[in-house]
């Protein structure tokens, strides 16, 4: 029993900053679009969120690849909105799923799954980016830089978070793995 209490205690730490972390960084961005009354709050950042707080240390984790995942996948799903001519139609959810639609969501998750191979920046959250983008949830240019800073904003929170408790995270890039 008293071993199985000395291997829930780290576990325990680790809910309590994931707990923390996550909420503190939904509060900071939450707070921004209440303010503003722009959507500093969409769904991928709840992942790049909880990769940040849970596993700093994870490639997948570094603000480049946040940054980077994120960019790149809110251009490829703008870029597929307008190629298929969608970027001036309602979400999918209002339209419902069309032809243009599916190549829109294939090819903008297509293009940013290749890219961030390419850049050697995974951050599997930014697939879920590109899809909130070429569905049309957000599409409008400034919507799509709203996204951005958001995504810079959470990062810059987690960042302070993870470094205040003492926690590893690099300040850019995941270093690279000796060979």
């Amino acid at each position: 029993m008293a071993a199985q209490n000395e291997q829930n205690a780290p576990r325990a730490g680790t809910a309590g900053r994931a707990f923390a972390g996550s909420g503190a960084a939904l509060v900071v961005a939450g707070t921004v679009a209440l303010l503003t009354r722009q959507p500093w709050l969409f769904p991928s950042l709840g992942p790049a969120v909880m990769l940040h707080v849970e596993q700093p240390g994870k490639p997948e984790s570094a603000p480049r690849n946040t940054v980077i995942g994120h960019l790149v996948a809110l251009l490829a799903g703008y870029a597929l909105l307008v190629l298929t001519g969608l970027a001036d139609h309602r979400s999918a959810l209002q339209e419902g799923v069309s032809v243009p639609r599916i190549v829109a969501a294939a090819g903008s998750l297509a293009v940013t799954a290749a890219v961030l191979v390419l850049l050697d920046a995974a951050h599997p959250p930014a697939g879920a980016t590109t899809l909130i983008v070429s569905l049309g949830l957000l599409r409008t240019p400034s919507q799509l830089v709203t996204a951005f800073a958001a995504v810079l904003l959470v990062t810059l929170v987690d960042w302070l978070f993870i470094r205040a408790t003492g926690r590893p995270m690099p300040f850019w890039a995941p270093s690279k793995k000796e060979g």
